[in-house]
């Protein structure tokens, strides 16, 4: 038998976006394994409570990128 080693390297991202006090926004989380995207779950925080987590794939999360950058293109801010 002969002896066979894996090694992963795992990565944990967590990404917080609230607002200024810091009672309302959301977490994104992201698992990389081995320099490649594994997992992205997003969760919204209000107050102390937070949602259930919600896995999106890679073509979600695009259009979500997209339907953000068109909210941004009509703000006032």
């Amino acid at each position: 038998m002969a002896l066979k080693r894996n090694k992963s390297n795992i990565i944990n991202l967590n990404l917080i976006v609230a607002s200024e006090d810091g009672k309302s926004g959301m977490t994104i989380d992201q698992t990389i394994i081995n320099g490649k995207c594994a997992k992205v779950a997003f969760r919204v925080i209000n107050g102390a409570k937070k949602s259930a987590a919600v896995s999106l794939d890679h073509a979600a999360i695009r259009d979500l990128a997209e339907a953000l950058q068109e909210v941004l293109a009509t703000s006032d801010d």
